[in-house]
């Protein structure tokens, strides 16, 4: 801890929502009938708490890593960036999601109270400084999310999304679970850092033969890049995106498809770059290649076949959740390019350009995210879930103002300039190249260009297609406001990217000192 400061500071905000959280599902139970839709008003309400209190732990340590609960708790630049983009990724899925939920009986406290543990999960996930900490945010997550997912009961499709997402997420989870503990019998210890300093010690072979341990520190690694890699939903871990994406109800689709994306990243960071660097170092000199550059390795592959995978499947699809499901797939291969870029030739040189890119590349993703869900909760009305693509056409003419935010969304996907997601996939792409992976920056393009196309097809069946629903849209006033942000946004951080990208390079920096960056 920083003198001065209280010792318990870094934990307010996790804190604070736990409070709040009781306390609503306490409000919930005796609040009378006609009073329900205060509790969506107290949810907001207290997202906007931790927000300002966040913020307020984030200057107060003038952005530097300071610990708690003996170092199992860490707040830093990055996490403190995360958790503050977090709760307004929350908020607007409360926004998008009120009168969806309303029509379909679904505006319920639970639902609330699920999604504040969700978050406080995602806050312990970031903030994680010991692989305990880690797990059990992971799973207060997780619990939650398939609480979510199966809250309309009276569903079969959302039933049996939720019993995949169990059955899959229980598997990963004990993946994860099995390789953390081959790092501790390796390592001796579950704290981060000093699992970064003995796994350095048995790379380096440093007081004695570490061959055995650096064996099983390998071993563990595969699994823990496992339960990573079914997290963030990329190939061969992805089976369970499509179907629950596709089967649960919309507006908890858009919420599985956007914070938990941050959290995963924060997770990956922690786990890779923050504990287990040792194991991406691979060098060369006079006498040839040293080091092994596992999960480097292993990220380049996972990278590219997701990004063959989530872009080539997501053609064919004709319901849009599964086609966003694809895309997700072939975007979060694109955020693992900067997170295998960081290391070459055993120094830090591209980490904080390679990492601060893959953070930057995160949050640009949740923001398109937001918009695309957002749109498709918008087309929605009761008893007529908008979740096929045909549903998108002639939406130029039902309301040209979002057809024009869809299209901005929609562009930023295919990473078509001016829009962010084209400098977000270019932020990314050169530490690819700067670490000596062409290659790899070639493959990446290709299949960008080949997923341009169902991207643009929406905006060819918006613009050049004749309406397949011709009910008047009526959006309530918030949603539209934050929906028409939300489009602005993406292209507004196009024109200006640079800001956004400086600032997660720099929590980037300050976050990983021990690095060298």
């Amino acid at each position: 801890m920083m003198s001065g400061l209280p010792i318990m500071m870094p934990a307010w905000a996790e804190m604070l929502l736990l409070s709040l959280a009781c306390l609503i599902l306490l409000v919930d139970v005796f609040l009378p009938q006609r009073h329900k839709p205060l509790v969506y008003l107290f949810t907001l309400l207290a997202l906007l708490a931790c927000a300002a209190t966040t913020a307020l732990v984030l200057t107060s340590t003038q952005a530097r890593p300071v610990t708690t609960f003996n170092g199992m708790f860490i707040s830093d630049m990055m996490g403190n960036l995360l958790k503050i983009f977090t709760y307004l990724t929350v908020a607007c899925c409360l926004i998008y999601s009120r009168s969806y939920l309303a029509e379909r009986a679904l505006l319920r406290g639970e639902y609330f109270v699920l999604m504040l543990f969700a978050t406080l999960g995602m806050l312990v996930m970031i903030s994680a400084g010991h692989y305990i900490s880690l797990y059990m945010g992971l799973e207060l997550l997780s619990l939650s999310l398939y609480s979510m997912v199966a809250l309309n009961r009276d569903s079969a499709a959302s039933t049996e999304a939720a019993m995949k997402y169990f059955v899959l997420g229980a598997l990963a989870s004990g993946l994860l679970l099995y390789g953390l503990s081959m790092i501790y019998g390796a390592t001796g210890s579950l704290d981060m850092a000093q699992v970064a300093q003995r796994s350095r010690e048995i790379v380096d072979g440093v007081g004695g033969d570490f061959g055995d341990r650096r064996r099983i520190l390998t071993f563990g690694l595969v699994f823990v890049v496992a339960g990573l890699a079914f997290k963030l939903g990329v190939v061969p871990f992805h089976m369970w995106i499509p179907d629950v994406y596709h089967g649960a109800p919309t507006a908890v689709t858009l919420f599985i498809g956007s914070a938990p994306k941050l959290a995963a990243f924060a997770m990956a960071m922690r786990l890779l770059p923050g504990s287990l660097q040792p194991l991406a170092e691979r060098w060369s000199d006079a006498t040839g290649w040293h080091g092994a550059g596992d999960w480097q390795d292993m990220l380049v592959i996972l990278a590219v076949l997701s990004l063959a995978v989530g872009n080539l499947a997501a053609i064919a699809q004709t319901n849009i959740k599964r086609m966003l499901a694809y895309s997700t797939i072939s975007h979060m291969g694109f955020m693992l390019l900067g997170l295998l870029s960081g290391v070459v030739d055993g120094n830090t040189r591209t980490a904080m350009q390679a990492w601060g890119g893959a953070m930057y590349y995160s949050v640009v993703y949740v923001l398109m995210s937001l918009g695309a869900f957002g749109t498709v909760l918008l087309l929605s009305r009761a008893g007529h879930e908008a979740d096929a693509i045909d549903d998108m056409r002639g939406l130029s003419t039902r309301h040209p103002w979002f057809a024009f935010v869809l299209l901005l969304l929609m562009f930023s996907m295919a990473g078509v300039p001016p829009t962010v997601g084209f400098y977000a996939k270019l932020a990314v792409l050169q530490p690819v190249i700067t670490a000596g992976y062409i290659w790899l920056a070639a493959v990446a393009v290709i299949f960008s260009l080949i997923g341009a196309f169902y991207y643009l097809r929406i905006v060819k069946l918006m613009y050049f297609d004749e309406p397949r629903d011709t009910a008047p849209l009526r959006p309530n006033d918030d949603m539209a406001l934050v929906l028409s942000i939300n489009g602005l946004m993406v292209l507004l951080l196009g024109l200006f990217p640079q800001q956004l990208l400086d600032l997660c390079m720099r929590a980037v920096r300050l976050s990983f000192p021990g690095t060298g960056i």
